[in-house]
């Protein structure tokens, strides 16, 4: 389940490292990345995104074998070090942005314990996936979603302030940036645990985010964004004090399980004597080559989840998701809010209906994710459409037509959202759900008039209980030489 504080301890020492990407998706200016990176994810998700998919691991292979062919002859002659990515052949991370054929060698070292025949073995793309933490915008809010990710609140430790925010912060920064270009996190004290030892970067993304109750632990309240003031209650929220909110707030992903667990204990580390855990939740999505085509990813009510997701290539999704170089405050330019969301799904109760009512509840095909007015996935719903029997073929209370931006005031959102399952509760049924995560330019005109919307006659929502809560000022993204929000904190 959602964890209240786990034990601080860990940091890294020898991870392998991965080639860069020729052109990180962070790094534009107007399109982070190319609409192909990033599916959405939308439906019991009440908002999610699209997750990171590989193409079939044989048709890739037979695609890039002229070029792997090529960087393999080109490895063994230029006598690649001992930092080298380790993984299987393949070429599912290409999907995922990988410069080139994502190839290389894992090699032992001299005199080490290597496996014999690990000499020429090829990489998988999976673990050379590189994203760059410095530039315009934080990394892991346009990032494909990864399949494994941590989400964590800390508090500032009893006496700490802005100067110590400060420090950590700069500590952050720099190990989040170490980690995500596949280098050892070189944290203060101790030796390296070796748990990603043998691993590439792996799409490896830190994001960093301020809590309301942040500002006035570090005498910054006059800093403090109006769009961070506390989000309304809702019919469905059932939530922990304790799983909400926070001072501090960090999101990890990456395609491999170590190697985000890795980068959560080298960050754990680097808060100590600074800040506390307030609470950790672990999630996952579909992993990578799971599917023989890239697909948009399902939730666990088993609903393709995240068609209608904004697209970078949309002229106004900027606009929609970051604050404008000349928005207020200052500090905040280039950055975005993200809403937190623990909602757990009732799936037993959910599991009780039929294919046909599941279908009505969420006004699209289970199979195909299309809408119930015909078409394809993408074919946007007939909402006026009836039946034979003279009915709506997608109800009033379905959820796709109460969740459209044109039924909530143009009101939208990028849903980045990982799934989670905490084991059986007291009642024996499945403690399980969604871990929403929502990126938007001002939380009033995207996150809370949609879920209010929903709170008035969602369908869906009788199977949903939001559980745990927080709303986060994500800055924009440091320049080389800084750490994140140092224009807040030094400004």
């Amino acid at each position: 389940m959602a964890q209240k504080p786990p034990t601080e301890h860990g940091a890294r020492d020898a991870v392998q490292k991965g080639r860069r990407k020729e052109s990180s998706q962070e790094q534009r200016d107007d399109s982070p990345q190319g609409s192909r990176d990033r599916s959405a994810s939308g439906a019991a998700r009440t908002p999610g995104a699209a997750d990171a998919r590989g193409a079939d691991a044989r048709g890739a292979d037979a695609r890039g074998a002229d070029a792997r062919g090529a960087d393999a002859r080109g490895a063994e002659g230029a006598g690649f070090s001992r930092r080298r990515l380790l993984g299987t052949a393949g070429a599912t991370g290409l999907v995922l942005g990988a410069a080139g054929a994502g190839t290389g060698y894992a090699v032992g070292e001299a005199g080490g314990s290597g496996e014999s025949g690990a000499e020429g073995r090829p990489l998988s793309a999976l673990g050379t996936d590189m994203v760059m933490f410095h530039g315009k915008h934080q990394p892991g809010i346009t990032t494909p979603m990864q399949a494994h990710g941590h989400l964590l609140a800390f508090d500032l430790a009893p006496g700490a302030g802005r100067k110590e925010a400060a420090a950590l912060l700069r500590r952050w920064s720099g190990t989040a940036a170490r980690l995500m270009a596949g280098e050892p996190a070189a944290t203060a004290g101790g030796r390296d645990t070796d748990v990603a030892r043998d691993a590439g970067p792996s799409l490896l993304t830190v994001t960093f985010g301020f809590g309301h109750s942040f500002f006035a632990r570090t005498g910054l309240e006059r800093s403090r964004p109006d769009a961070l003031d506390p989000l309304p209650d809702f019919s469905a929220d059932r939530l922990d004090k304790g799983l909400s909110n926070g001072d501090l707030w960090v999101q990890i992903g990456a395609q491999d399980a170590l190697v985000a667990f890795h980068a959560l204990r080298a960050l754990q580390k680097e808060a100590a004597g600074a800040a506390r855990v307030r609470w950790q939740m672990n999630g996952f999505n579909r992993s990578p080559g799971a599917t023989a085509r890239p697909m948009t990813t399902r939730n666990l009510m088993g609903q393709i989840d995240g068609t209608n997701n904004p697209k970078p290539s949309e002229k106004d999704f900027a606009r929609r998701v970051f604050v404008p170089e000349d928005g207020a405050p200052a500090w905040m330019a280039g950055g975005s809010y993200a809403v937190v969301r623990r909602i757990r799904m009732l799936l037993d109760d959910w599991e009780q209906l039929s294919g046909g009512e599941q279908e009505r509840v969420i006004g699209r095909r289970k199979s195909d994710g299309a809408p119930l007015s015909g078409g394809t996935e993408t074919t946007d719903p007939r909402l006026e459409k009836t039946g034979p029997d003279g009915e709506l073929l997608v109800p009033l209370d379905a959820h796709a037509r109460i969740t459209r931006p044109d039924q909530n005031g143009g009101a939208a959102m990028l849903r980045r959202p990982f799934s989670f399952h905490d084991g059986i509760d007291a009642d024996g049924e499945p403690d399980a759900g969604l871990l929403f995560i929502c990126w938007q330019a001002d939380p009033l005109r995207g996150f809370v008039p949609v879920q209010r919307k929903l709170d008035r006659g969602d369908a869906l929502s009788k199977f949903l209980r939001h559980e745990a809560s927080g709303l986060f000022a994500v800055p924009g993204g440091a320049a080389q030489g800084e750490y994140v929000g140092q224009r807040l904190l030094e400004g």
